[in-house]
C-alpha cells in the first residue's frame, strides 16, 4: 500500500470526484472528527477499558482509511461497519504480537531480583570456613561434630571422649566465638 502523500490524483471513495493532496487534511479530520468518538467507544470495549490502547488502535485505524481512500464505498451510509472491522484486527494483530514476544520490564523490575546461582552459598562457607580457623582447636572440634556432622550432643560426647555438659558448654562459647569472629569481618549485619 502506498501511503505516501504526494500522489496527484486520489478517489475519496468509488463513485466521487478526484481529490487532490491539499484536500486530503480535509478528508482525514473530517474522518476523524465523524468517527472518533463512536470508533473510540467500540475499541474501549475491545481492549477491556484501555484508553491508551484504544486511541492507538484509533489512530491506525484512521490511517488505514487514509490509506484505502480510493477503495472505500462512497455510496455507503456510513463507514463505521468498514472501520470497526479494520479497529477489531488491528486489536487483534496487537494482542498476537505482545503474545509472541515475552513481556518487556524495565531496570527497575531486576534489580529486586534475587536468583539462586550458587554464589552466595558458596561464599559464605568461605567465609565460615575461615572464621572457623580462629577459633581454638577444642572449639572447632565440638562444632565440627554437633553443627558439621549433625551429631546430638550424646553422639558428639561419644566421639570426642568428653562428657556430655562439656559438649554443650563448649559448643555453647564456640558458637559465640564464632559471632564475634564472623561479626569483625563484616559478615554478620
Amino acid at each position: 500500500m502506498d501511503a505516501s502523500p504526494t500522489r496527484g490524483s486520489r478517489l475519496w471513495a468509488r463513485g466521487t470526484r478526484p481529490v487532490k493532496d491539499a484536500d486530503e487534511d480535509r478528508i482525514v479530520a473530517g474522518l476523524y472528527r465523524e468517527y472518533h468518538r463512536p470508533l473510540l467507544s467500540f475499541v474501549m470495549k475491545q481492549v477491556g477499558g484501555d484508553r491508551q490502547w484504544a486511541e492507538d488502535v484509533v489512530q491506525e485505524t484512521m490511517i488505514r482509511a487514509w490509506r484505502s481512500a480510493d477503495r472505500l464505498d462512497g455510496e455507503a451510509g456510513s463507514l463505521m461497519p468498514w472501520l470497526a472491522t479494520v479497529a477489531r484486527r488491528v486489536v487483534i494483530d496487537d494482542r498476537r504480537r505482545k503474545a509472541a514476544r515475552p513481556q518487556e520490564a524495565g531496570e527497575a523490575a531486576l534489580e529486586g531480583l534475587h536468583i539462586a546461582d550458587g554464589m552466595e552459598d558458596l561464599l559464605r562457607t568461605v567465609v565460615v570456613r575461615e572464621a572457623l580457623k580462629e577459633l581454638s582447636p577444642a572449639h572447632r572440634e565440638v562444632l565440627n561434630e554437633t553443627i558439621l556432622r549433625d551429631r546430638s550432643v550424646n553422639e558428639a560426647a561419644e566421639v570426642l571422649g568428653v562428657p556430655v555438659g562439656t559438649v554443650k558448654s563448649r559448643t555453647y562459647y564456640a558458637l559465640r566465638a564464632l559471632k564475634v569472629v564472623l561479626e569483625e569481618r563484616g559478615a554478620l549485619a
